[in-house]
């Protein structure tokens, strides 16, 4: 079941921590149909929420898995991704990524690598989907062999956002591969950001001296009356 309504708050991303929450990033070069492809999934009448200010639009999706409420989050570039790179906040703490091609230009293709290599760097050990959107268009594209996903033994999945082929059981077993992440990570980049968050508390905690801790012009106390 989609959801809308999001504001800033859905930008603390301490909320993945929880069990039920996971985040899911798409990637991929401008116009492959990464937000069609949302769409298509969440066909019943929801508006995602776009937040301009942060260059990112957030569709939240409530899933069951093995019986267990999940409450999901995608998290798409609204444009960002015209620079070949992403701040590194979009990753943070995601749970699975969907990367999009365009099997119409084959310079998505190419790109796979670029934006894959940046994943990598961010987020290890994550489970990664490759797509190859726009199926329609002409399906004797599914004859062809794409070993950018084969190379790196990654999920590889055909589909259309057009007429839908696949689009169900991509997001669907995107869920339950980040979900089955999340139950099972050993990510050490995880272990850094936690380290790194909880150095950055301590930095910014407020240091209170009490009139009792003051110092002293000689050092000593004046004596009293």
């Amino acid at each position: 079941m989609a959801q809308d309504g999001c504001d800033v708050s859905d930008l603390d991303q301490n909320k993945y921590d929880a069990d039920e929450n996971v985040k899911i990033i798409c990637l991929g070069d401008s116009a492959v149909g990464k937000s069609k492809l949302m769409e298509r999934f969440l066909m019943d009448g929801f508006r995602p929420q776009q937040l301009s200010t942060f260059a990112l639009t957030l569709y939240k999706y409530s899933a069951n898995v093995d019986g267990k409420t999940i409450l999901v989050d995608f998290w798409d570039t609204a444009g960002q991704e015209r620079f070949q790179s992403m701040h590194a906040s979009y990753y943070h703490k995601a749970h699975a990524c969907i990367m999009v091609f365009d099997v119409e230009r084959k310079i998505t293709y190419r790109n796979l690598s670029t934006w894959y290599t940046e994943l990598r760097e961010y987020r290890p050990e994550i489970p990664c989907i490759v797509v190859a959107n726009k199926i329609d268009a002409d399906l004797r594209v599914t004859q062809k062999g794409f070993h950018f996903a084969k190379k790196r033994n990654l999920p590889f999945y055909f589909v259309s956002a057009a007429d839908g082929t696949n689009v169900v059981k991509l997001f669907t077993d995107a869920i339950k591969l980040a979900v089955s992440y999340k139950q099972n990570s050993q990510d050490f980049m995880d272990e850094v950001m936690r380290e790194l968050e909880n150095f950055e508390l301590e930095k910014h905690e407020p240091e209170y001296v009490s009139d009792k801790d003051e110092s002293y012009e000689d050092g000593v106390p004046p004596k009293a009356e």
